[in-house]
């Protein structure tokens, strides 16, 4: 659906959307991935990289935009059952848009693959909505952090068959054999996903988190001032016992572990809390401008993200040849993924322009 811009949106949440599913597209569009600066490349196993933080941080602001969406749609008369329908609805395309960007250009239905990112994003977002419609936000720290406690427990005492209980070793693991025993069609890493069906419980909690922060932006009895300072302290607090409960239970993105959660919701939040004081308390938003056009049609720019590589697939292959290799390569390999960002930009832009946001 197409609809005119109505009601005037957190300019901060826009440019934290916008700046995150810019760094998605530079991430996943290296001009050639022989040849990419280590901060840029995920994590072989555990441990983090800057890269590991951005797919969290989409779902940490999915929960804080449900909780000021659906709040508002709440207090305008909008009925319960009404807003299920959309959401269903809303999440089943995105869910569908994922296929599809996993069988662009080929369509190749025998090589489909049900998990991917946009299909995590569905899930999350749908369980997290239903959550915010039945649930209060103690309720939801319960629950988020209940699941966070379980998922710990299942990963480290839960017997694998063949394997044994408390492995963590790639393809090795609970949610490897869960993915192995369920999810049909292929799958990232052959017999496991890192989107697959057990992880996708800790990246629900992610959202949670994203919810519980966009309640205290919410809270009308607190100043702009007091809410930065919980944002900084929440996230420092998040972050800490994230890194600390890193020692036992390793951060690690392909697993979304208890501790990932944690640690990159806590930075999420230090991150927003930084963008909210510079631009809704200092009133200095100018800057952000290139983050608030993608933010306000992120889902738009991350299929213009994935489609355009593939379209533009003979010229990369020309770049590489002809420029990547032997000529600063990483540097010719990430001004590449910069290229297509600015490239995805263009439409964006123009729909920005026109006050046309496309609600994916």
């Amino acid at each position: 659906m197409i609809q005119k811009k109505t009601v005037q949106r957190l300019v901060s949440l826009d440019a934290f959307r916008g700046f995150t599913v810019a760094a998605m597209i530079i991430v996943n569009t290296p001009g050639s991935w022989d040849h990419v600066f280590a901060p840029l490349l995920h994590a072989s196993w555990h441990g983090i990289t800057p890269t590991d933080c951005v797919f969290p941080f989409f779902i940490f602001i999915v929960g804080i935009s449900i909780t000021l969406s659906y709040g508002k749609m709440i207090a305008g008369g909008q009925s319960k059952s009404k807003l299920i329908g959309k959401t269903i609805k809303r999440a089943i395309l995105i869910f569908l848009i994922g296929i599809f960007l996993g069988l662009f250009p080929d369509f190749n239905f025998a090589e489909i693959r049900l998990p991917g990112v946009l299909q995590r994003i569905a899930v999350v977002f749908l369980v997290c909505a239903l959550l915010f419609l039945y649930t209060t936000w103690k309720q939801q720290a319960v629950i988020g952090s209940m699941v966070l406690l379980l998922y710990w427990g299942a990963l480290l005492f839960v017997p694998v068959p063949g394997v044994g209980s408390g492995v963590l070793e790639p393809g090795r693991n609970l949610a490897a054999w869960i993915d192995e025993l369920f999810i049909p069609g292929r799958m990232w890493q052959g017999t496991w996903d890192p989107e697959g069906i057990l992880s996708t419980f800790p990246a629900i909690t992610t959202g949670i988190s994203g919810m519980l922060v966009g309640k205290l932006l919410a809270n009308d009895g607190i100043s702009r001032e007091r809410q930065v300072l919980w944002l900084y302290l929440i996230g420092l607090l998040a972050f800490l016992f994230g890194s600390a409960w890193g020692w036992v239970f390793p951060i690690n993105k392909n697993l979304w572990t208890s501790s990932y959660v944690l640690y990159t919701s806590g930075l999420a939040a230090l991150v927003f809390a930084s963008l909210f004081f510079v631009i809704e308390i200092l009133g200095a938003s100018a800057w952000a401008k290139f983050g608030v056009v993608f933010g306000a049609n992120a889902i738009t720019a991350y299929v213009i993200g994935g489609v355009l590589p593939e379209l533009l697939g003979p010229l990369n292959t020309w770049y590489i040849d002809h420029v990547v290799v032997g000529n600063w390569a990483n540097v010719a390999s990430l001004l590449w993924a910069v290229g297509i960002c600015l490239l995805c930009y263009v439409p964006v832009y123009w729909l920005y322009r026109k006050k046309i946001f496309i609600k994916i």
